[in-house]
């Protein structure tokens, strides 16, 4: 079912044909300039009102962060790497982790725009309800479960990328290019559980983000006591998530489907994993809208 040697990801020969490095650093530099500093201060706010008075959203926002901020923090790896023609110039055990922050980031972060969608949809169409079983340690409680699915999902990634089973059982480590190659039997595992990944936590978020933001739209601009503005703002945040999942994870996760659907990893599999670096400067538009 699987081509041998075929890597999950494009190799690194085969990325420096498909993408150029000039990209790859501008893309980097800009979404670090810019989505540092904003996660930074928008980790700040946060912090400071879930010490003060902490309200669930406030939580949950407060987590999105820390998983931007997560990212924003290995991505001068990446920066290195691609200055150095993505040749691999730091301590091996370095890359597999920064695999590991990279992926597991994306996934983090659309389970928690879900859960901030779910959120905000119950404050409109359950006011009453919502309030009095509105719990603090219900929103710590779902963070908790949501970083444990997305990275022990992307485990997978961490325990495989440099380590490829030889018929003597010992462990081969490639050095000298942080690419990912597998055997055709882990490869045979790898692309079931990639497909999972696209429907479990980018479909399903989706889906349930898309009704809560629908619903949540539709009640309050019926609502005649609501200020325009207050009404502008909550638009805001339903394009902002929207345009997350549309434009950052979607082409990632669709080139899952493609790879498991013709068992070669897609070319513009690149670009995709480019657009989902950028998701960490626009969560901060997430934030103002939210507050």
């Amino acid at each position: 079912r699987v081509k041998p040697g075929w890597p999950l990801f494009p190799s690194t020969k085969k990325m420096s044909l498909n993408i150029s490095i000039p990209l790859l650093l501008t893309v980097y530099i800009v979404t670090f300039v810019i989505g540092l500093p904003s996660n930074l201060l928008a980790f700040y706010t946060f912090l400071v009102k879930v010490r003060q008075k902490p309200a669930p959203v406030d939580i949950l926002l407060l987590n999105l962060t820390v998983s931007d901020i997560l990212l924003l923090i290995f991505l001068p790896f990446k920066m290195l790497e691609a200055a150095s023609g993505m040749a691999w110039r730091l301590p091996p055990s370095l890359c597999p982790l920064t695999s590991f922050i990279y992926y597991s980031s994306i996934y983090i972060s659309s389970l928690f725009l879900m859960a901030i969608s779910v959120e905000r949809y119950l404050g409109v169409a359950f006011p009453i309800k919502y309030k009095l079983w509105r719990r603090p340690a219900y929103a710590i409680a779902a963070s908790v479960i949501f970083w444990v699915v997305a990275c022990s999902h992307c485990s997978i990634f961490y325990i495989l990328q440099y380590h490829d089973q030889s018929p003597n059982g010992t462990v081969a480590a490639h050095e000298s290019h942080c690419s990912e190659h597998f055997s055709p039997t882990q490869l045979q595992v790898l692309l079931c559980v990639q497909l999972e990944f696209f429907i479990v936590l980018f479909c399903l978020p989706f889906i349930v983000t898309v009704f809560c933001y629908v619903n949540f739209v539709r009640i309050l601009v019926a609502l005649p006591n609501i200020l325009a503005r207050k009404k502008q703002r909550a638009v805001g945040l339903v394009v902002a998530t929207l345009f997350n999942f549309i434009i950052c994870f979607a082409p990632y996760n669709l080139s899952h489907v493609v790879g498991f659907v013709q068992n070669d990893s897609p070319p513009w599999k690149v670009y995709a994993l480019l657009l989902s670096t950028l998701n960490t400067c626009l969560d901060p538009a997430i934030f103002y809208f939210s507050s």
